[in-house]
């Protein structure tokens, strides 16, 4: 067999978002090397992965690349005819499409043992099951394991020697260890075959979110976005970032973009109701987490928006199973735990918070993010206080440009009335990259001193990056007010993971529910 004829067996056994994986590197590999296929055999992939996209409802991405497979075809000598190869078996391929299924309704269920067996018996009868493999992974099978299921199909196959480093990279991403997972995944972007496939980009900008680089994270959904413009795929996550960074006015108009590509997928209503939650719309942003959830129940970003939402309007229980279910479905995600830890925090529950920040660190070892996570909470307590800072100095030694420890250390620093050791390492941590919070910081600790002409600058800048930050908007209005120093109270908040909506009119932003009939064309839902 070879590799065209494994992706028609999966496309006969209906293992469609298995189809799309392998057609889209395949194809990529196609661009950059014309030699590996025949004009045949790539109509052939052009058909497969059209047909695999015309089943996860993107009719529009569907048309597109059905036109490409239609313009494939006019390559074609008059005098060759496209012929199938030779028919897999019905049973085998009906057999795969059900323990496909299984595993995952065993997977959605919690049965792990079970989904494990079913994804399993997939990749038994089809090797190139990628999306199979991926579950796999996702369940912690070793990946040593699940290659050794994979290595008859690449040494019998030519071409396919990435496929081992594929998995390796997706072992490292689903074990928690990103920056493995990063350099593994830009060794194989780099390779000449594989260079600029979408689906390795929205990987690695996957990767690059997940431990907590926001510019590489966004730099990278862009560029999957510049070569295929129908993307959804990761969408949800971009659009989150752009959000949190205050680009309110490119989310709304990716919001609308997505929407106009299917609105039967979650990630252009996760989308909105980012853009709702950080333009204080809390009401809206919990239908638009709920709608999203009822499209796709698996949306680690539709439950995490909902359970902020939630959370910031003081339903604090209800946010809490969100960030446990999100926790189940993404225990290596971070950003599910600091979830659900903000919660115990809001309801004084901070020996819950310790248990679960301590759960982490041991968990997933001593890196920036677990150790500042583990220093948010000893903050919390003042017995605490200088193991925290003990953590965050850590934290900083192994990553200096770490926002979220640089932020907390800040905290700490205004604490203890520090101001010109703050001033220092905002300024440190600035000179390398820009970010709103840290400006507005520096503006705080720079009222502190006295410096109310830098501390001016400072709030203009957080303001020009972020328009909606309230609190840069306050301290700029308490300095025009020539407000004395003396009767003002430097107050730090730069947990901004939700953004700076948590101070926001509740009231204000549950009476907008009764608007949403009049904005419903914006969203989508005619």
């Amino acid at each position: 067999m070879n590799v065209i004829d494994h992706v028609r067996d999966m496309a006969a056994a209906g293992l469609h978002s298995n189809v799309r994986i392998i057609s889209s590197l395949l194809l990529t590999m196609s661009t950059n090397n014309p030699e590996l296929f025949s004009p045949s055999q790539k109509y052939q992939l052009l058909v497969y992965h059209a047909d695999a996209i015309f089943h996860d409802k993107e009719y529009r991405n569907a048309a597109c690349k059905y036109n490409m497979a239609l313009q494939q075809k006019k390559v074609l000598s008059k005098t060759t005819k496209v012929r199938p190869s030779s028919t897999g078996g019905t049973t085998s391929a009906l057999q795969a499409q059900i323990n496909m299924m299984l595993a995952n309704l065993y997977r959605k269920a919690g049965q792990e043992r079970s989904a494990v067996t079913s994804y399993k018996e997939v990749l038994r009868q089809c090797p190139l099951a990628l999306d199979a493999i991926i579950g796999l992974l996702s369940l912690s099978v070793k990946g040593a394991e699940v290659a050794s299921m994979t290595m008859d199909v690449i040494q019998s196959i030519p071409n396919l020697d990435w496929l081992s480093v594929w998995i390796k990279a997706h072992a490292f991403t689903h074990g928690g260890d990103n920056q493995r997972a990063i350099n593994t995944i830009c060794s194989l972007e780099k390779k000449s075959l594989l260079r600029d496939n979408v689906d390795l980009l929205v990987t690695l900008a996957d990767v690059y979110f997940r431990a907590g680089d926001t510019k590489n994270s966004i730099l990278k959904f862009e560029q999957a976005q510049m070569l295929d413009p129908y993307l959804i795929k990761g969408m949800d996550v971009y659009g989150y970032l752009m959000a949190r960074e205050g680009h309110l006015e490119d989310v709304e108009v990716l919001g609308g973009r997505l929407f106009n590509i299917s609105d039967q997928h979650a990630e252009p209503w996760v989308i909105s109701g980012c853009h709702s939650f950080y333009s204080k719309r809390y009401s809206r942003a919990l239908y638009l987490g709920a709608k999203a959830i009822q499209l796709n129940s698996n949306s680690v970003q539709a439950l995490l928006l909902k359970g902020v939402a939630l959370r910031n309007m003081g339903r604090v229980q209800e946010a809490i199973i969100h960030f446990r279910e999100a926790m189940r479905l993404a225990p290596c995600r971070l950003d599910c735990y600091e979830g659900l830890i903000d919660c115990y925090l809001a309801s004084n529950g901070v020996r819950e918070a310790m248990g679960m920040a301590n759960n982490i660190y041991k968990t997933l070892g001593a890196n920036a993010q677990t150790l500042t996570i583990l220093a948010t909470v000893c903050l919390e307590d003042p017995l605490t206080q200088e193991k925290a800072k003990t953590l965050l100095d850590k934290a900083l030694a192994q990553r200096p440009d770490y926002i979220k420890a640089v932020v907390k250390k800040a905290e700490l620093l205004s604490r203890e009335q520090k101001y010109e050791e703050g001033i220092a390492l905002l300024r440190n941590t600035l000179a390398n990259q820009s970010d709103c919070v840290l400006h507005r910081m520096l503006g705080d600790f720079l009222v502190a001193v006295n410096d109310y002409q830098e501390a001016m600058d400072q709030y203009s800048i957080a303001l020009s990056l972020d328009p909606n930050d309230q609190k840069s908007l306050e301290g700029m209005q308490k300095m025009e007010k020539e407000e004395s120093p003396t009767d003002a109270t430097v107050e730090l908040d730069g947990d901004d993971m939700e953004g700076s909506g948590e101070e926001g009119d509740l009231e204000g932003s549950d009476s907008e529910a009764v608007q949403w009939a009049d904005q419903e064309q914006w969203f989508g839902m005619q």
